[in-house]
């Protein structure tokens, strides 16, 4: 019998609450071992029935516990870098939300470090790949059922932004899922990006300009659109069109029952991101678990994460130029399956 992993998840706030439970109630093959915040109450609340689990104010503490044998990273990007090198050094399961790292320079150091051990540890955490309507575009992509993918249109809006949600987090939080579900989808890299901005909402606090349209194309000319939204008022809508030759698909658009009553018609959109992809979390986690009672990964490599952190690089400078700007890449390791030794 397979030993269960031993997971360690470092940060307790809103996203790692969310996979303490998780893992917890619905992950099969893990068991919470130990809660890492540097708000150690925080962190006590966070394992309260959960038989075993310990409550450490720093993550080496939990790795001399020796109770740990997987770690769960879901602290803000800026802490990535460290905590993934901490784990890196212990050559054990990662899971790390994404970014990887805030910048595409610090990114490939963790993925020069991994390249180190010889064999892929950490799978960084963009669930819309495990999302059943992306999962499905992406096997008619790669069917040619519908002949070649032409032209992909996305929509990316949230209700509205907690307190100090930068215009350049608009990129790096939000935009980032479309970059890597847009990589995942062609297959291919980013090739350029380009951020136009128009008329502004009267609901974007200070320092942001909302909505904003950026323009990408990949490798072989796949164009999308991409309207990032995160003012919108009236709920979360996650949502992509794509064109190919001999038909067109939508996915993600409304959710829930379609009702028709006194007069009126219609369905409900989701509040947040826990509701819309929740599904698609608990199927990453379950992925992630028991790839790593293999040896292997099962979802976006370091890689991926270092490739989509190039892309908001880029995405943020064509923000303030107004400029096509090119995204810029190392050449991809062999570990990756690069030529790239």
């Amino acid at each position: 019998m397979t030993e269960n992993l031993r997971v360690a998840v470092i940060g307790a706030g809103r996203m790692g609450a969310d996979h303490i439970q998780r893992l917890h109630t619905r992950i099969h093959g893990a068991d919470v071992a130990a809660v890492v915040d540097i708000d150690l109450d925080r962190a006590k609340a966070a394992v309260e029935g959960i038989p075993g689990a310990r409550a450490f104010a720093t993550a080496a503490e939990a790795y001399e516990s020796g109770e740990v044998s997987a770690v769960l990273i879901a602290t803000p990007g800026f802490l990535h870098e460290q905590a993934l090198l901490e784990a890196l050094e212990r050559d054990i399961p990662i899971l790390c939300e994404k970014p990887l790292t805030p910048d595409a320079a610090s990114a490939w150091k963790i993925v020069e470090a991994e390249q180190g051990l010889g064999h892929q540890r950490i799978q960084v955490g963009f669930m819309r790949r495990f999302d059943q309507g992306y999962l499905q575009l992406g096997g008619l992509v790669r069917s040619g059922e519908l002949g070649e993918l032409l032209m992909l249109h996305c929509r990316h809006r949230n209700p509205d932004t907690p307190a100090g949600f930068t215009n350049e987090m608009l990129i790096n939080d939000s935009v980032v899922h479309e970059f890597d579900v847009i990589r995942y989808l062609t297959g291919e890299e980013i090739t350029s990006v380009q951020v136009r901005l128009g008329k502004a909402s009267s609901k974007a606090p200070g320092g942001q300009h909302d909505p904003q349209h950026v323009l990408i194309e990949t490798t072989s000319g796949v164009l999308v659109d991409v309207e990032i939204f995160v003012n919108a008022q009236f709920g979360y809508q996650v949502a992509t069109e794509a064109a190919f030759e001999d038909g067109i698909v939508e996915i993600g658009a409304d959710g829930g029952p379609y009702l028709r009553r006194a007069g009126r018609w219609g369905g409900e959109v989701t509040p947040g991101f826990e509701s819309r992809f929740g599904a698609a979390y608990d199927v990453e986690v379950q992925s992630w678990v028991d790839a790593a009672q293999r040896g292997e990964i099962g979802g976006p490599s370091a890689w991926d994460g270092y490739a989509t952190a190039a892309c908001c690089e880029a995405g943020v400078e064509a923000q303030k130029s107004g400029e096509k700007v090119a995204v810029v890449l190392n050449e991809k390791p062999a570990l990756y399956g690069g030529n790239a030794e």
